[in-house]
């Protein structure tokens, strides 16, 4: 695979038109426009969480980013959800880039292409690359198992990154799990990946839109302390994912992780700044504005939050991410 110039531009860098190998991850409804925004004008890529965006709220948010940023940023859709209607509000609004997740990327790659944008798809393993791939994306995210929120393989991203380059060379390859600051850029792209997918030091950002109990548990959290489950599947089933342990997850734990009929279910724990309820178990995060026992709903992060130890500006995170990962290239090189 090609390397990166001592600038760490890589060619897929200049395909998405950014200046660094680095993407904000679609943290769900921790992500927020002026994230998007501040991430595209460091000069990463920028992404929107859409899958559970109403249709008729995706338009205002697109206008959003592209009022704050003239860079390029993405849309992530989840393919295991109906989002036909969300993806043709994307494209028509003329989104870039289009990541997706957890479904068949062949069945949406022709109407990215026809509507210019490129199509990026997150894989758990060589055999799901290789089948994204045949369906004709354009870069595939190579996602280990270290990773944040929900988690598509098995796999550890150190082993899984070289061999998912192996399946679809010369396609590129974007590496995510475990990734909190330069060391891990540099890392990955020794290993063949040419940009690296971030998330869970971008929801102690500051344009974030997490709850503070939520941004203080990452900062504070060892890597022991996020856990692969199936804990909080409230919304969305049979999809794993990791979370920092809570009240809710060790007294699941505790009571033999059952996947029905589990300790205080339908509890309300939270409600927003609109007096709508979250459940105990369903797959919400905590927002700014909700009160109750938020620090009982899930806290998505991946084993990286053991890495982040402050909040920053999203542009300060690019910044330093990159400055880092060029001391660490040339100390190895």
């Amino acid at each position: 695979m090609p390397a990166p110039s001592p600038s760490l531009t890589t060619p897929l860098c200049r395909q998405l038109g950014v200046d660094v190998p680095l993407i904000q991850a679609p943290i769900g409804s921790a992500v927020s426009p002026e994230l998007v925004a501040a991430v595209s004008d460091a000069g990463g890529l920028g992404m929107l969480a859409l899958t559970w965006t109403p249709a008729e709220d995706i338009g205002p948010a697109i206008d959003r980013v592209r009022e704050l940023t003239g860079r390029p940023f993405g849309a992530n859709l989840v393919l295991d959800f109906p989002v036909a209607d969300k993806l043709d509000a994307c494209l028509e609004r003329g989104v870039p880039v289009i990541s997706t997740f957890w479904g068949d990327p062949a069945t949406c790659t022709a109407r990215i292409h026809a509507a210019g944008a490129l199509h990026l798809h997150a894989a758990g393993s060589p055999e799901e690359a290789r089948q994204a791939a045949d369906g004709g994306v354009d870069a595939v995210v190579a996602q280990g198992w270290e990773a944040g929120g929900h988690v598509r393989g098995l796999t550890a991203t150190l082993p899984l990154v070289p061999a998912v380059v192996d399946a679809v060379a010369p396609l590129p390859v974007i590496a995510a799990g475990g990734i909190a600051d330069g060391r891990g850029l540099a890392a990955v792209l020794t290993l063949g990946a040419q940009a690296a997918w971030m998330g869970t030091r971008f929801l102690a950002a500051t344009e974030a839109r997490t709850h503070d109990n939520y941004r203080r548990r990452i900062i504070d959290a060892q890597t022991d302390e996020a856990l692969y489950t199936r804990c909080f599947d409230g919304g969305w089933p049979n999809a794993p994912h990791r979370s920092l342990r809570n009240s809710t997850l060790t007294s699941w734990q505790a009571a033999g992780s059952p996947l029905s009929t589990r300790p205080g279910e339908g509890d309300v724990v939270a409600v927003d700044a609109e007096g709508a309820p979250s459940l105990r178990y369903e797959d919400a995060v905590p927002l700014p504005g909700m009160t109750g026992d938020v620090d009982s709903m899930a806290l998505y992060a991946g084993q990286s939050a053991g890495l982040v130890h402050e909040i920053l500006p999203a542009a300060t995170i690019v910044a330093r991410t990159v400055a880092e990962a060029k001391r660490a290239w040339q100390r190895s090189f």
